[in-house]
């Protein structure tokens, strides 16, 4: 059974998917690999964790929160979710390249995959793919658009911890 909730935020409404345990999916309207409503997808703004992922969503986009507490559970190769858990090693603020990224892996020269892997993030902003960016120090590739990851960049600069 999947879940779905919907909340607005700086960067575009959210839509916040879930298996009644977990959060699955984190995904901005125009999210570039998203699945977003299926038809036997249902509607249910208190499933679990969806009430404790707004809060934190919303003190986030407050500056009250550097880091996110929730269950996760995204769908991914056993490659994908080593890339996925070493972005949410990235601290707020901070931004690496995804060369950086990949010889944190121990592969620097699997920047390709290493952004493969990063715009396939199912939960973005909490597992923050945001942080991730060229090796020129320029935005490149974001799921959900350019426009938000500059405004989810400018959020944590804005309110430094």
């Amino acid at each position: 059974m999947i879940y779905y909730t919907q909340i607005d935020s700086p960067v575009d409404t959210i839509t916040l998917t879930s298996d009644g345990a977990a959060l699955t999916g984190v995904y901005m309207n125009e999210h570039k690999h998203a699945v977003l409503f299926a038809d036997e997808w249902i509607r249910d703004d208190q499933a679990a964790p969806f009430p404790e992922a707004k809060r934190q969503l919303e003190e986030y986009f407050a500056g009250a929160r550097t880091e996110f507490d929730l269950p996760l559970a995204p769908s991914g190769t056993p490659f994908q979710q080593t890339v996925w858990s070493t972005l949410r090693e990235i601290p707020y603020g901070e931004t690496i390249t995804y060369g950086a990224l990949a010889a944190r892996l121990g592969n620097p020269n699997a920047s390709r995959a290493v952004g493969l892997a990063n715009g396939r993030n199912p939960i973005s902003i909490i597992v923050p793919c945001h942080r991730v960016i060229g090796a020129n120090g320029k935005l490149v590739g974001y799921g959900g658009g350019l426009g938000c990851k500059e405004i989810l960049l400018a959020t944590e600069k804005q309110h430094p911890q």
